[in-house]
């Protein structure tokens, strides 16, 4: 059997977005701090991708910091209506471009205000609370901070809330607190321990936004990938985000990039038609990978 995997919608809190959406990280400069390369090249990505029917964009202002943020206010305000863009907070950058955690209430309110400022938005559609570390998540209580984020939820500063970076128990405890429209994690074809926490959310009705999609800063690098890829006359990030799109329905994708013949070629990632073999094939790349 052989089919495409079709992008389609999933409700990302009180709208509905495609489930190919756009990663705005790599707009900034070089670790991603900084100005980009391309100023010019930037607006033109993030003005295609809308243009392409992307209605889901992630950024955060940490991001440069405040690059990214400016770049799609830049590029895109006033924003067009059903655009839902995604920020995250709980770090900071150093002067050195370090990533600092910043989750006191100080730093959150902070947070939420220079992220509307930037973006030039009177509310933020939806806010994810960082909270593991660059990869993978760490225990611990996660109450004091996403506390901070509901109140300024119900002052009307933000629509949802999400979580990104988190286990199974902190989402249980985000949900005690506050109604949780999403979950960001590492997730990819090689990086598979929060395969259980995606099946879990699906039942539930909450979107799985994998980070680092097609590998991060290090692409995925898989002879078995490259193979089926060559097999399917496709890039292997096409054929990564591809089979992203089958794995689960909740999966809503934000692949970043600075290029547009990249963006081209991952917004053709639902046209590769995929057969049972294809995905058994891709499946083994993740066995063995532990879990959370």
């Amino acid at each position: 059997m052989t089919e495409k995997p079709r992008p389609g919608t999933f409700p990302l809190g009180d709208r509905t977005v495609s489930r190919l959406g756009y990663g705005a990280m790599q707009l900034a400069g070089p670790g991603v701090f900084g100005p980009p390369k391309d100023h010019g090249a930037a607006l033109a990505v993030l003005r295609e991708a809308v243009a392409s029917g992307v209605n889901h964009i992630d950024t955060s202002d940490f991001y440069g910091p405040h690059i990214t943020n400016r770049l799609i206010n830049e590029a895109l305000y006033p924003y067009p209506e059903g655009l839902v863009i995604v920020t995250k907070l709980g770090a900071v950058r150093g002067a050195d471009a370090s990533w600092i955690p910043a989750r006191t209430a100080a730093d959150l309110t902070a947070g939420v205000h220079d992220n509307l400022r930037n973006l030039g938005a009177d509310v933020l559609d939806v806010v994810n609370l960082r909270v593991g570390g660059i990869h993978d998540p760490m225990e611990g209580s996660i109450e004091a901070p996403f506390t901070v984020l509901a109140e300024l939820q119900q002052k009307g500063l933000i629509r949802h809330l999400g979580l990104s970076n988190i286990t199974q128990a902190q989402l249980a405890e985000g949900r005690r607190i506050a109604n949780v429209v999403c979950v960001q994690n590492h997730y990819n074809l090689a990086h598979r321990s929060d395969d259980a926490l995606i099946d879990h959310l699906a039942a539930e009705g909450i979107a799985f936004v994998p980070f680092f999609p097609l590998g991060g800063f290090t692409p995925l690098q898989s002879s078995t990938l490259s193979d089926a890829a060559a097999r399917l006359g496709a890039t292997p990030m096409q054929l990564a985000l591809a089979w992203l799109l089958h794995r689960a329905p909740n999966i809503l994708l934000i692949p970043g990039t600075a290029s547009l013949a990249h963006l081209r070629e991952n917004l053709k990632a639902p046209d590769l038609a995929l057969s049972s073999e294809i995905l058994a094939e891709l499946d083994s790349i993740g066995l063995g990978q532990p879990t959370h």
